[in-house]
């Protein structure tokens, strides 16, 4: 669903409270935690969608990874995943069986186990996860830690939604596919590692809202905005060239109709129209977006270069509200 229809819909919802959530749909984190003990808690999430890749194995890597990716924004530890599935009856078994052993793969390279997983019959193919992992309560990265003054910090390039959708059109370079495949199976393991041992205090993973709307859900609570600077975005190989000629999936337009429509979205100066879009891009096992405190800026880069994991400033927290990209 795409930012509006969902906030319409949690909105009328009234659900039962607890004492040991503390972090469920009133925050509408990545993930919810829910605490066992003053040193434990759980973080459980769930993810699916329809294959976004033509080989069924790495289907099933792709969309683990990306339902996983929730756990590490909390700064969790998966330890258990129940698969979901929605198949067409006619679909070779053979295929099947491939997408759920790319999905287990996946969730045995994070240090978990998947423990079985429920399946429904559905003309399109869908696959997913359901994950648990463990937290300490006085760690948990939820979204809305954020204060002015903070880095804000990305763990992957972006342009995986602009990259498939041209291969769904035919129109794909296969060096920008390889690329965005290889960057979509990357687990944020390590990034949620060096995060949580610089102290980083807020984090989200981006996805299906892209940038833009993932980094509005960090601004929610408090009297913060953002600035983003666009020229400072790492993008994967290709993702400007698509973006420049309009190739763009549905999604993006509803991402970017419903932070403009409500003014949350600044433009200073003059802002390419790809570069607007690919700050609206839908990503599937997109990075973390971390916001580390000034002080401990440069440390988390340092520590991020010095294991070999990919890491760029793109912008700050400020005091106010909304969004300036520039």
């Amino acid at each position: 669903m795409g930012p509006g229809a969902l906030a319409n819909l949690l909105s009328a919802l009234r659900l039962p409270a607890s004492p040991h959530l503390l972090i469920g749909l009133e925050i509408s984190d990545d993930a919810a935690v829910y605490q066992l003990d003053a040193h434990t808690a759980l973080v459980q999430t769930v993810d699916f969608f329809p294959p976004i890749v033509d080989e069924p194995y790495t289907f099933g890597a792709i969309a683990a990874a990306n339902a996983l990716s929730d756990v590490y924004a909390m700064g969790g530890r998966p330890i258990l995943a129940l698969a979901i599935a929605a198949f067409p009856e006619d679909l070779d078994p053979a295929i099947v069986a491939a997408i759920l052993q790319g999905g287990a793969d996946k969730v045995a390279e994070a240090g978990a186990v998947v423990a079985g997983g429920h399946t429904v019959v559905d003309r399109e193919p869908k696959y997913g996860l359901c994950v648990t992992g463990l937290v300490d309560p006085a760690r948990v990265t939820p979204k809305v830690g954020v204060r002015p003054g903070d880095v804000l910090l990305l763990s992957k390039p972006l342009g995986t939604g602009l990259i498939t959708t041209a291969a769904k059109r035919g129109l794909v370079e296969a060096a920008h596919l390889e690329a965005a495949v290889a960057s979509m199976l990357r687990l944020n393991r390590r990034a949620a590692e060096l995060a949580a041992e610089t102290g980083i205090r807020a984090a989200t993973d981006i996805t299906g809202y892209g940038l833009l709307g993932h980094a509005a859900e960090m601004i929610r609570v408090g009297e913060v905005g953002l600035r983003i600077v666009a020229g400072a975005l790492p993008l994967l190989p290709g993702a400007l060239e698509y973006a420049r000629a309009g190739i763009a999936p549905g999604g993006l337009g509803r991402n970017r109709h419903y932070l403009e429509e409500r003014g949350v979205v600044r433009y200073a100066g003059a802002i390419e129209e790809a570069w607007r879009l690919l700050l609206f891009d839908p990503q599937t096992s997109g990075g973390l977006l971390l916001a580390a405190p000034p002080e401990r800026a440069d440390e988390a880069l340092r520590r991020f270069a010095d294991a070999g994991e990919p890491c760029w400033p793109i912008g700050e927290v400020l005091a106010g509200g909304g969004i300036e990209v520039v």
